[in-house]
């Protein structure tokens, strides 16, 4: 079967999706399941890439306001990464910021994903958090216009 980009449609590629967001963002800091949720999931714009059933890569969208959207939770299965299955998540989403008619898209990167992010377009602007005491975040942007 071919490898597609999709929301999540039923509730098992809901649990498959939610499922590969913990056990890469959250599982190694031993975090609970649910931790990789929050409350802008219900508005937010979700997209997978999978083969077959498998979730190989995730991440979502949320509007900040009329001219930014924020991606957060892109996550992929260690087993394949250097695939082009995150970078294919990230296409998706940032057509979907385009459709929405957002000007930039901005995120907070993990500092052994900064390298891929540059490669997606999107430069550091500044030193941001720590998550769990260990994991320095930078804020990272890209517009979109042109």
């Amino acid at each position: 079967m071919p490898i597609s980009v999709r929301a999540p449609r039923s509730e098992a590629e809901w649990d498959a999706y939610y499922r590969l967001r913990w056990r890469v963002l959250r599982q190694p800091w031993q975090q609970p399941p649910g931790s990789e949720r929050d409350p802008l999931d219900a508005n937010g714009v979700h997209r997978m890439v999978c083969d077959g059933e498998r979730v190989l890569a995730v991440g979502r969208l949320h509007r900040v306001d009329d001219d930014q959207v924020q991606i957060r939770y892109v996550a992929v299965d260690e087993r394949c990464r250097g695939q082009g299955h995150g970078t294919r998540v990230m296409e998706a989403l940032e057509q979907v910021a385009r459709d929405m008619g957002a000007r930039s898209v901005m995120l907070q990167s993990r500092e052994g994903a900064v390298p891929f992010y540059r490669a997606c377009g999107y430069r550091v602007v500044e030193k941001s958090y720590l998550l769990f005491n260990e994991i320095q975040h930078y804020r990272m942007h890209k517009s979109l216009a042109g």
